[in-house]
């Protein structure tokens, strides 16, 4: 199932996407996937803060989870303008795009950890498989960044 141009990645089902990811095109691919994953993450810490009753943390999650969530879409776009067009501004896109998602994901791992410390109960393991996400989301579009460079 290939990712249309009218589609939004967050328009797909979970198993929609999993197909557009596993098709022979250039987008989406691991972009996205990382974005997603941060927003996977985000959405886990989201869950946790409302169990610590954290009104701050939740709102920040959730804003964090739809910036990511569009990251992805982002992600596709850049990469699509890129082999599309081969212009030095959508190549640059190609590296700030990840560049952003590295950045969000950082924060999800770093929020993760504040509300997990402030939980005793199973819901800390959401927290802490957040910020084991969101570790991962980070790296892999850090290392995008630098083979798009």
């Amino acid at each position: 199932m290939p990712l249309h141009s009218s589609t939004t990645i967050s328009e797909l089902s979970v198993g929609g996407f999993l197909a557009a990811l596993g098709e022979r095109t250039p987008a989406p691919a691991s972009g996205a996937a990382a974005a997603l994953t941060g927003s996977f993450a985000a959405s886990l810490v989201e869950l946790a803060a409302r169990f610590a009753e954290d009104e701050a943390a939740i709102a920040r999650a959730n804003a964090l989870s739809r910036r990511l969530a569009q990251l992805a879409d982002d992600d596709a776009a850049a990469y699509a303008s890129f082999i599309a067009t081969g212009s030095e501004e959508a190549r640059r896109r190609t590296i700030e795009v990840p560049e952003e998602i590295a950045v969000n994901a950082d924060e999800v791992e770093r929020l993760a950890g504040q509300v997990g410390a402030q939980l005793a109960s199973s819901v800390a393991g959401d927290a802490e498989a957040a910020e084991e996400l969101a570790r991962a989301a980070a790296r892999v579009a850090r290392r995008l960044a630098e083979l798009n460079a």
